[in-house]
């Protein structure tokens, strides 16, 4: 397994009586594509800047690539390409130029800096608008500008703060291959608040509610859910007693009456319903019911994510699935 390259712990941030972010901890790994997911105002920038060492957190630690952000913040920030929600860019200035000067200020040689800016240009596309002034570029256009004074210096990890917000579907679909690309050589972590775009580039999910993680898992271990779904035609307390006496089973539940079948969802006591549904196959067949269906339960993102939201956020430990 790949080692951490982020890990925060119990990290906090009050502003005044305001708790924007209340005792949070996660770990992320090299090469993760990790999304940070939640409504507008549940503090996932506040996160992201404390992450980069942009903001003080009130309480907790966070640890970037080893190293303590709040004792050895300019290590940490070197190891960092960082993507602001509003990327602060000069209109007046022509993109290499503008690169050049971010280069200046990430200290790179200034022997180094053609060969670090035409690289960072060829990888988010920018060649052809490389020597016009930002202030003529399109939305989709200047957000690439962002994501390269980002990459400049070949971060380990690539901190991007809702980069699809404001852009055409075309910008969109560029913005998610650029991602995908840039995912090969570094640990990203992408702040949105669209679905779609987490579904589309990450393969997993923090959601964040009320300034707390709601829910920490792997894209493919959500859309499981870890429970095993079974359509069979036995009389409804027989099947229920039968598949509730199973050791592997923790709990049954009917989900719909239909004819000539019932459906049952069946909680499973932390196994894998891979490995239950052959017994769960064995005592329908045994009982002489038929088998209409049987496989693991798929779960969708867009109704996890709106139960959380619609939560009162009243102090639950995150779901880890």
């Amino acid at each position: 397994m790949s080692r951490p390259t982020i890990v925060a712990k119990s990290l906090s941030r009050k502003y005044g009586e305001l708790t924007a972010v209340d005792g949070v901890s996660f770990e992320i790994r090299e090469h993760d594509i990790v999304g940070l997911l939640g409504h507008n105002g549940a503090g996932k920038t506040t996160i992201m800047k404390m992450v980069t060492g942009y903001l003080e957190p009130t309480g907790g630690k966070i640890l970037v690539d080893g190293l303590d952000v709040e004792t050895e913040r300019a290590a940490a920030q070197a190891r960092m390409g960082y993507l602001p929600e509003n990327c602060p860019l000069y209109p007046e200035m022509t993109v290499v130029d503008y690169l050049d000067y971010a280069a200046e200020l990430r200290g790179l040689a200034v022997t180094d800096r053609p060969t670090a800016i035409r690289r960072a240009i060829v990888e988010t596309e920018l060649l052809e608008k490389a020597t016009e002034p930002i202030d003529t570029l399109s939305r989709g256009y200047r957000q690439r500008v962002g994501v390269a004074q980002a990459i400049l210096h070949e971060p380990k990890i690539l901190i991007l703060d809702e980069p699809t917000n404001g852009l055409d579907p075309s910008q969109i679909r560029h913005m998610r291959d650029l991602i995908k690309r840039l995912a090969r050589k570094a640990t990203v972590i992408l702040s949105t608040h669209i679905l779609q775009e987490v579904q589309a580039v990450c393969d997993r999910v923090i959601i964040v509610h009320r300034g707390r993680v709601a829910l920490d898992s792997t894209l493919a271990d959500l859309r499981t859910g870890g429970r095993l779904k079974l359509v069979t035609d036995g009389p409804p307390a027989e099947t229920e007693a039968a598949l509730g006496a199973l050791d592997m089973v923790e709990g049954v539940e009917c989900l719909e009456d239909g004819t000539p079948a019932r459906a049952y969802a069946l909680r499973l006591d932390g196994h894998d319903p891979q490995e239950v549904a052959p017994a769960v196959a064995r005592l329908v067949l045994e009982k002489g019911f038929r088998l209409f269906a049987l496989h693991p339960e798929q779960r969708d993102l867009e109704t996890i994510f709106a139960q959380i939201a619609a939560s009162d956020g009243g102090g639950a430990e995150a779901a880890h699935v």
